[in-house]
């Protein structure tokens, strides 16, 4: 059973950057694509950024020109640097990963969550 595990979390103040991280227990280049939702009290979970196994990137509008997505395949590890965190930022943040097993076949695989939160 493929698991992604995510770290990096915590409180920060308006303004302040957070880097979040996102192991895979396999070789990266099996999954396609891998990215962050996240999920705010009381709204719907949203797509938050995510990155093909050939690099493209793809990023809600609400974080465009703040987060960076990036993946290490030596690693299997993806990241999500947050820079000029807002407290509508404050979410549990989830890894999501699509395990490529053959030409039509694949699955999704969730993490625990980690949440972050933005507050002075």
């Amino acid at each position: 059973q493929v698991q992604v595990v995510e770290s990096g979390g915590g409180l920060v103040h308006p303004g302040g950057s957070l880097r979040l991280s996102c192991a895979a227990s396999i070789d990266i280049v099996n999954i396609n694509p891998m990215g962050w939702y996240r999920q705010a009290p009381g709204k719907q979970r949203e797509l938050v950024a995510a990155i093909s196994r050939d690099g493209r990137t793809n990023y809600a509008d609400s974080v465009k020109g703040r987060f960076t997505i990036s993946r290490d395949g030596a690693k299997n590890t993806v990241y999500l640097q947050m820079n000029s965190l807002e407290p509508e930022d404050t979410a549990v943040y989830y890894c999501h990963a699509v395990v490529v097993t053959g030409i039509t076949t694949q699955y999704e695989v969730w993490g625990q969550g980690t949440l972050v939160t933005v507050s002075s």
